[in-house]
């Protein structure tokens, strides 16, 4: 490595709470990326140990991939490179390796983006609270310094393909080979899901299940030429909402651009929230624990998930943990716990039996196979999970997000309402009627709206009153 002596290196700005995601050739380069690999053998303690090293199919992801395989290489660690891999194969292949990984993504970011996501093994999640602010000044060190030193011994590099072994593993934690005949549109977005689908669900390297798949968008392009792969804006779900009822399929799955959420859309084109897919999946799988003899099986949930999820979650023997927004803090209360399973309205799925990590594809069988095991369409499923009527997410643009907040809740002092601060602040209403959660966002100027109500009516004008107030 050699580095231009006369700048001093502040990865500041590329560093976040949970990964490293910046612009290519300005906050993320190949130099800084080899520090940043040398950084994580030192940091982890990984001389000697096998470090996994994988990436998406964004431009620089294999340029990338390879300038971190060789920085671990000089500090003494074994490099398996995985070549081509969505989010969760890395959280796959830390978990059946157990060993530490990295992958180059920036999720859903748009295409002038990448990033590194980091695991210890186990798919232990790696945060600004378990080392990456320690990796991130260790770099610095490399790159102010202009040189890596070499460990005693450099590490060897190899190639280890683990998408079979990925596919064959959530195979065995949901069979779908009883299921009925569906006919399932994915919307890959140009993104990691158009390698992993045909793997996981059709019949690229597995016998053939009982499922016809319709592909939109599979070839893997870090250009995304036909919409950003951030099914979360409604508007890049219009092409699959169309071709569900263009062929009439029963279902439609959309992944994020390293394939590690799942949005899905029933027969009718219409979105099924993901705290109605929380729900189904948390159904089968306190069912599924209680089979093997598990009492009072955990489930987690974010705030801001519907409260029809805990209500199920009890109804259905289990127990419901509240916890706040973001992944790091749901698989540290997941792992604290011992849950089988948490959800995010952001539709992050959790799962023990995936080492607590979240996968966008496991979280997919599972609702497949609670389809296809009936005879009804999916709305008519997705109903019974969803009774309460919710706003989605607003997000309002303002400077004095606090005074916003003050103002709501001077407004609501005469109510009949509760309010807890775990994360944000939450109105509930005491007698059920309704619940709204404002929370400024970290890294933008937003404070962001949550409202559900027992009926639309309610909802609609809970919703206008703050919106009024935190915009006025």
């Amino acid at each position: 490595m050699t580095t231009d002596k006369t700048k001093t290196f502040d990865l500041s700005a590329s560093f976040k709470a949970y990964d490293v995601r910046g612009i290519v050739g300005q906050s993320i380069t190949a130099e800084i990326v080899e520090a940043v690999g040398a950084a994580f053998v030192d940091v982890l303690e990984l001389t000697g140990q096998t470090v996994l090293v994988g990436g998406d199919m964004r431009p620089s992801s294999p340029e990338f991939a390879k300038a971190f395989a060789n920085g671990a290489a000089t500090r003494g660690a074994n490099v398996q490179l995985l070549d081509l891999i969505s989010t969760d194969e890395l959280y796959y292949a830390c978990g059946a390796l157990n060993a530490a990984g990295a992958t180059f993504t920036a999720s859903h970011n748009p295409a002038e983006y990448n990033g590194i996501k980091m695991a210890k093994a186990g798919a232990v999640p790696i945060s600004s609270e378990t080392g990456l602010k320690e990796i991130q000044a260790r770099a610095e060190e490399y790159l102010n310094a202009g040189t890596i030193p070499a460990a005693g011994t450099r590490g060897l590099v190899g190639v280890h393909d683990v998408l079979k072994g990925y596919a064959e593993y959530l195979r065995s934690l949901v069979d779908l080979r009883g299921s009925r005949p569906l006919k399932v549109v994915v919307d890959a977005g140009n993104g990691m899901a158009g390698l992993t689908t045909p793997a996981v669900l059709g019949d690229a390297l597995l016998p053939k299940l009982p499922l016809e798949i319709v592909p939109l968008y599979f070839e893997l392009d870090g250009s995304f030429p036909n919409h950003p792969a951030n099914p979360l804006e409604p508007e890049n779900l219009r092409d699959l909402q169309a071709a569900v009822v263009e062929h009439g399929a029963d279902i439609g799955l959309a992944f994020d651009g390293d394939a590690d959420r799942c949005f899905v859309i029933d027969e009718n084109g219409e979105p099924v929230s993901p705290s109605a897919i929380t729900g189904m999946v948390a159904r089968r799988e306190i069912a599924r624990a209680q089979a093997l003899g598990e009492d009072m099986p955990t489930v987690i949930h974010n705030l801001l998930t519907s409260r029809a999820v805990p209500e199920l979650v009890e109804r259905h023997g289990g127990r419901a943990v509240r916890t706040r927004v973001g992944h790091s803090f749901i698989k540290a209360v997941m792992a604290a716990e011992g849950a089988i399973f948490g959800g995010e309205h952001s539709a992050h799925f959790y799962f023990r039996d995936f080492w607590n990590a979240d996968t966008g594809m496991l979280a997919a069988m599972h609702v497949l196979a609670a389809l296809g095991e009936q005879d009804g369409p999916l709305s008519e499923l997705g109903r019974e999970y969803e009774p309460y009527r919710s706003s989605g997410e607003i997000n309002s643009e303002i400077e004095d997000k606090a005074g916003a907040v003050e103002r709501v809740r001077e407004d609501f002092l005469d109510e009949d309402v509760e309010v807890d601060y775990l994360d944000g602040s939450t109105f509930i209403a005491t007698d059920g009627s309704y619940w709204f959660n404002l929370r400024p966002s970290n890294t933008e100027p937003f404070l962001r709206l949550n409202v559900e109500a027992t009926d639309t009516a309610t909802m609609e004008r809970v919703r206008d009153r703050v919106l009024a107030l935190v915009r006025g």
